[in-house]
């Protein structure tokens, strides 16, 4: 069965920076929010060396960015096709996914983890890049970051959005 991606605002965590990763088979790109979760922006492209066994210095790298920025929930780019389908990368998402949550647990640190749909991310990243100048070439070190930028990016405007929607049916109900 293929994992759902989430959606924001359900058991929003509250104020606070968000983490993105964007998982590929060689590397694995990092954004983060600002403490009011309205932007998001690139931190840092992590070479991919956890595949499926014991964790690496990747998932080590990533716990230490949570606990550096002080984050308050973690957003993973769910690969999936245009019809909803997961595609091929969906194992290399999930498997990134539960690692980072086992370790949280076992530190005792209750953040949640949540998976993203990323359809198309990586495109618009690449678009976006393109028509800022970054060549092909170049780009590729920092592609994954653009991608989880635009994870995150995505994930604040919905989750805003919900926000908003809640606070004006109270309003009404007031």
């Amino acid at each position: 069965m293929q994992p759902t991606p989430d959606k924001p605002g359900r058991d929003d965590p509250g104020q606070g920076r968000r983490l993105a990763l964007d998982v590929g088979t060689v590397r694995i790109g990092v954004a983060v929010s600002d403490r009011g979760c309205i932007l998001a922006t690139p931190v840092e492209t992590i070479s991919r060396e956890t595949m499926f066994d014991d964790d690496k210095a990747d998932i080590d790298r990533i716990l230490r960015l949570i606990n550096e920025y002080d984050v308050v929930e973690v957003v993973i780019g769910l690969p999936r096709t245009l019809k909803g389908k997961g595609s091929s990368s969906v194992k290399h998402a999930t498997d990134i996914a539960s690692r980072v949550s086992r370790r949280l647990a076992g530190e005792e640190k209750l953040i949640p983890v949540r998976m993203a749909d990323e359809r198309l991310t990586t495109v618009t990243a690449t678009q976006a890049l393109r028509a800022s100048g970054v060549k092909a070439k170049a780009g590729r070190t920092i592609i994954d970051q653009a991608a989880a930028v635009e994870i995150l990016q995505s994930w604040l405007d919905e989750r805003n959005n919900y926000l908003q929607a809640c606070d004006s049916a109270n309003e009404v109900g007031d």
